[in-house]
C-alpha cells in the first residue's frame, strides 16, 4: 500500500519523543555539530552575523551589603536594545558570571514571587561572589520594541525571524557583554534561567561554547517542548529535541532542575539518564547532575539552592550546600532602565526589526556569494541548505515495484520509493531494445507528474516517448501532494506548526531527491538529468543544488518574482528560506553543473548564477533564456546536443 506517513497526524509541542542512544563518541559529536548548525540555520543565524558595537550604557548603582546594583542596556544590533540589570559583588574581581534569563512570569527580570525570584537569584549569585546580568526576554518590561507572544508572521519566518531567533542573538551578546566587563573572568561564565529561560538557556549553551557552566531549570522535556513563540522556530525541531539540545552542553558542568509538578516530572528516569548517557560517552559523568524538587513550575528557593551550590563548585571550586540568605528587592522605578530616562530615539519599531534583520542577512549573503574558494563555500552551504529543509540529500530508500508492462518504444515500472516515512509515487520508463547503461531524464511537474504520464491509462504521454526513442531512460515522480492526496489535521497558519512539521515545498524537494537516489543506485542508469516544469522547476533546482551530480538539469521558472517576499508566501514557503539565500544559493550551488533556466520573465536576478559560473570556470554550463525555447531545445540540452 502506498502508505505516506506525512498523510499521518501533524506533529506539535505535546509530541513525546523516543530519545536516541549513542554508541560512540564520534556518532554523538557528528550529530552534536548537526545540531549546532541546525539552530543557528533556523535562526537565521549561519554564519553567525558581524558582532556590531554593543554600546552598553551601565549606570543608575545602587549599593547594598555584598552587592551592588546597575541598570544596563546595550545594543545586540543597532536599534535593537537589550535591558537589565547587574548585580556585583563588593569584593575585588575578576569574578565568574552568569547570565540570567527570566522565563514567561508576569514580572518578567522583576519578578519576585515564592515560585521565582530573580532578583532574589542575581542577588545571592552576587553575594557568593558572582557577577550576574539579568535581562529581559524580548517584548518584556524595557524590552517593549515588540508584542512578545504575538510577534511574527509568514514574512518573519522567510528570514528566520522570532522571538526566539532574537532572544538567541540577544544571549550571544550578553555573552559578549559579560566577557568584555573588567571585573569578569571571561573563562568562567555560566547560565541558568527557568522556564523559557530554561529555553533560552540550552539553545544558548548548545551554540556558544563560552558558556562554561549551566543550570535550565523545569524545561529539558522528552514530552513538551515549550509552548511560546520564543520557545519555537520554524523547522527547529523537525528532528531534533530539548533532550538532544541539552545534551550538547556535554562536557561542560550541566544541572538539570526539574519538578514533580509539571512535564519535567520524568526527568530523573527519561531526560537525566539519556543525557548522562552522552557525558558517559567522554568520561564526564560526574560533570551532569540533577536535583528535582517537590513543587509546581517554579525556580523557586529550593531549586534555586541547588543552582548556587552546582555554580559555586564549578565556578567558584567551592564544595557543599549553599543556603540562600535573606533579601530585599529594590522598587521597580529603580531596576527599570527607562524609569527615568527615554529611550533612544534610534529605537527600532516592531515592523522595521523585520528590515533590519533582512538587510543583515543581504550584507552576509553578499560576502559569501563574493567568495572565490566556492568549493569550499559549496562544502559548508550544502548541508546547511540541506538541515534548514530538513531533507536527507542521499536518502536510504526502500522500492516497492508494481510490475512491467511493455509499450511501443519503452517497458514501464510503476514504482513506490519509501524513506523515513514517505511514500513517492513514481515511474521508470525504460526505452525498448536497448542494452547497457543509458543516461536517464528525471521530469516532475506540479501536477502530479500528469503532464507525461496519465496514471489511470499508465501510458506516457509525449515527452516520455521523446526520450525513450532517443535512448534515453525516464523517472517520472508524483512529489508529495501533486497528485490528488489530501491530508487532514494539518493547519499550516496554527501556532508553532512549522515547527514540528516540515514545510510543503520541502517535502517536495525530498521527493525529487529520492527520486535522484533511485536513479544513482539503478544498475541500468550510467547519468540522470533532471528537468522541472511549472513550479516544480523549483523543487528541481534546490534539489540539484543540494545533491550535486553529473547530469544537466533544465529549471522552468514559470515567470516567477522570487526576489520578493510575496514570491515566497505560498507554495515555495519554506521557514528561513530567504536568510539561507533562496533560490540565488541554489542556483550556486549548482556549478558546475550544466544548467538551464527558462521562462524568467522580467524579474529573474542572474547574478549570483553568473558569478558562480564564472568562478567555477564553467560559465558555458548556465544558459538563461527569459522565454521558453521549446521542448526539443530542452530535450537536446539535456542531452548534451549541441
Amino acid at each position: 500500500m502506498n502508505i505516506d506517513e506525512r498523510l499521518g497526524p501533524a506533529r506539535d509541542v505535546n509530541t513525546p519523543w523516543s530519545l536516541r542512544r549513542y554508541t560512540g563518541l564520534g556518532q554523538w559529536e557528528l550529530r552534536a555539530a548537526e545540531i549546532r548548525r541546525h539552530i543557528m540555520v533556523c535562526t537565521g543565524l549561519w554564519p553567525l552575523p558581524q558582532k556590531t558595537a554593543l554600546k552598553p550604557r551601565i549606570f543608575g548603582r545602587i549599593e547594598r551589603e555584598g552587592y551592588s546594583v546597575e541598570k544596563v542596556f546595550f545594543e545586540s544590533m543597532p536599534g535593537f536594545f537589550v535591558c537589565g540589570n547587574l548585580y556585583r559583588p563588593t569584593t575585588a574581581g575578576p569574578h565568574p558570571a552568569i547570565a540570567c534569563p527570566h522565563g514567561h512570569w508576569t514580572g518578567g527580570r522583576l519578578e519576585n514571587s515564592a515560585a521565582n525570584s530573580i532578583p532574589g537569584r542575581c542577588i545571592n549569585f552576587a553575594r557568593q561572589g558572582i557577577v550576574a546580568f539579568s535581562y529581559d526576554m524580548a517584548g518584556y518590561n524595557d524590552s517593549d520594541q515588540l508584542a512578545h507572544r504575538s510577534y511574527g508572521g509568514r514574512r518573519e519566518d522567510l528570514w528566520g525571524v522570532g522571538a526566539l531567533s532574537l532572544q538567541l542573538w540577544n544571549s550571544i551578546r550578553v555573552v559578549d557583554l559579560l566577557a568584555e566587563l573588567p571585573d569578569v573572568d571571561a573563562a568562567r561564565i555560566g547560565c541558568s534561567g527557568a522556564s523559557g529561560g530554561g529555553t533560552q538557556t540550552f539553545l544558548l549553551m548548545a551554540v556558544d561554547q563560552r558558556v562554561k557552566a549551566a543550570a535550565p531549570v523545569n524545561m529539558v522535556s522528552a514530552h513538551m517542548q515549550g509552548g511560546c513563540r520564543c520557545e519555537n522556530q520554524g523547522h527547529l525541531r523537525l528532528a531534533i529535541n530539548n533532550v538532544e539540545i541539552a545534551s550538547c552542553m556535554a562536557p561542560r558542568p550541566l544541572l538539570l532542575v526539574s519538578c514533580t509538578g509539571d512535564w519535567t516530572e520524568n526527568t530523573p528516569e527519561v531526560e537525566y539518564p539519556a543525557v548522562r548517557a552522552v557525558y558517559a560517552l567522554y568520561g564526564a559523568q560526574d560533570q551532569v547532575s540533577q536535583a528535582q524538587i517537590e513543587a509546581d513550575h517554579n525556580y523557586n528557593q529550593p531549586s534555586r539552592e541547588a543552582a548556587y551550590a552546582f555554580f559555586n563548585r564549578h565556578l567558584l571550586g567551592g564544595r557543599g550546600k549553599v543556603a540562600e540568605k535573606p533579601f530585599a528587592v529594590e522598587q521597580d522605578e529603580d531596576l527599570l532602565v527607562f524609569s527615568r530616562r527615554k529611550k533612544p530615539a534610534s529605537a527600532l519599531a516592531a515592523g522595521d526589526i523585520i528590515n533590519a534583520v533582512a538587510a543583515r542577512s543581504e550584507q552576509r549573503l553578499a560576502g559569501q556569494f563574493k567568495r572565490r574558494d566556492w568549493r569550499r563555500w559549496q562544502a559548508e552551504a550544502r548541508p546547511a541548505l540541506a538541515s534548514l529543509l530538513g531533507v536527507d540529500t542521499a536518502p536510504v530508500l526502500e522500492v516497492e515495484s508494481g510490475g512491467y508492462r511493455r509499450g511501443k518504444n519503452y517497458v514501464a515500472e510503476e514504482l513506490v520509493l519509501r524513506s523515513g516515512g514517505a511514500a513517492v509515487q513514481a515511474v521508470l520508463l525504460l526505452p525498448a531494445a536497448v542494452s547497457g547503461r543509458i543516461p536517464a531524464v528525471l521530469l516532475a511537474d506540479d501536477a502530479g507528474g500528469s503532464r507525461a504520464y496519465d496514471w489511470d491509462s499508465k501510458r506516457p504521454v509525449g515527452l516520455p516517448q521523446v526520450f525513450c526513442r532517443a535512448g534515453i531512460a525516464v523517472l517520472l515522480v508524483a512529489p508529495f501532494l501533486t497528485a490528488g492526496a489530501t491530508r487532514d489535521g494539518h493547519d499550516q497558519d496554527q501556532g508553532h506548526y512549522h515547527t514540528y512539521n516540515q514545510a510543503l515545498m520541502a517535502c517536495r524537494v525530498q521527493d525529487i531527491l529520492s527520486g535522484m537516489t533511485y536513479l544513482q543506485d539503478h544498475p541500468r542508469i550510467s547519468t540522470h538529468h533532471l528537468w522541472g516544469r511549472g513550479q516544480a522547476g523549483i523543487w528541481i533546482l534546490f534539489a540539484r543544488g543540494l545533491a550535486g551530480g553529473k547530469g544537466s538539469t533544465a529549471v522552468d521558472w514559470a515567470r516567477l518574482n522570487l526576489g520578493d517576499d510575496k514570491g515566497w508566501l505560498g507554495d515555495l514557503f519554506a521557514p528561513g528560506i530567504r536568510a539561507s539565500g533562496d533560490v540565488r544559493t541554489a542556483q550556486a550551488l549548482c556549478a558546475p553543473g550544466r544548467l538551464l533556466v527558462y521562462r524568467t520573465g522580467m524579474h529573474f536576478d542572474d547574478g549570483i548564477a553568473r558569478r558562480a559560473y564564472r568562478t567555477a570556470g564553467s560559465r558555458a554550463h548556465l544558459r538563461i533564456e527569459q522565454k521558453d525555447p521549446g521542448r526539443q531545445a530542452i530535450a537536446d540540452w539535456l542531452a548534451g546536443a549541441k
